[in-house]
């Protein structure tokens, strides 16, 4: 039996609708490929790579709990 640990997701899209910044734009400004970056918008990825992540904050100007949530398991 899989142990349930809860889950992690990616509010990226939220958070670029949110405060206005388009895709492409993140993609040029923190040197992402777009169909990269489209991934993580989605929270469509299996890995995640952690300086990606740090580009996008620098780019972006926010926090990682800006566009990370961990949502524990249900008891």
């Amino acid at each position: 039996m899989e142990e349930n640990w809860g889950t992690v997701d990616l509010k990226l899209d939220e958070y670029l609708k949110k405060n206005n910044i388009s895709r492409s734009s993140l993609s040029r400004n923190a040197q992402i490929h777009y169909k990269q970056l489209i991934k993580y918008c989605k929270n469509d990825m299996q890995k995640v790579d952690l300086k990606l992540l740090a580009r996008i904050c620098k780019t972006v100007d926010c926090e990682i709990g800006d566009i990370i949530s961990y949502t524990p398991p249900e008891k």
